[in-house]
């Protein structure tokens, strides 16, 4: 059973129990998944970006895109235009499959893992998780990178508050700590 089914037939009849919902629409549902990478070092750098966005494309499976200064910034000597971030956006099953890798294979893999802070989930019910390093997903082989780099892995959802973001991904399987 794929994730997306899983969430179809387990996750959504159980959201509306447990929420009173009649309508199945009105039950809270994932919209995107958003990876984003800074990377300041691609002012001195300028391979990092390439190596990034290459990282970052193994790791969603669809193409990263490169982000560029809104605005110069001369303390950190950052020029309009100049490339200073990648990041991918994920819908559909894509999305899914993500979800479903992140929460089964890449949250256990953090160190002393107890599960993740209640607060990593906003007042809109969106999960935001900042990871320390890439490794943690299966498809980049150690050897092969430069630098270990963050990420910020934000799941959006149409949960209208806290509590109600927080059981949606509780039901999917994301260990929060008790």
């Amino acid at each position: 059973m794929s994730f997306q089914e899983f969430f179809q037939t387990e996750v959504k009849p159980a959201l509306m129990k447990e929420l009173g919902y009649k309508n199945v629409n009105a039950v809270p549902r994932l919209v995107k998944v958003v990876i984003n990478v800074g990377a300041g070092e691609a002012v001195s750098n300028k391979g990092a970006i390439a190596k990034i966005q290459e990282q970052i494309t193994l790791i969603a499976g669809q193409k990263a895109m490169i982000t560029k200064a809104r605005k110069s910034v001369s303390a950190f000597k950052i020029r309009e235009g100049l490339a200073i971030g990648v990041k991918v956006t994920l819908r559909g099953a894509r999305m899914y499959h993500f979800i479903q890798k992140f929460t089964t294979i890449v949250l256990p893999r953090l160190r002393d893992f107890k599960g993740i802070e209640a607060s990593t989930v906003d007042l809109h019910g969106n999960l935001n998780v900042g990871l320390t390093e890439q490794t943690l997903f299966p498809e980049i082989e150690y050897d092969k990178i430069d630098k270990l780099r963050g990420l910020q892995v934000t799941i959006v959802t149409t949960a209208k508050d806290h509590q109600k973001g927080r059981l949606l991904f509780e039901k999917l399987g994301v260990a929060f700590k008790k």
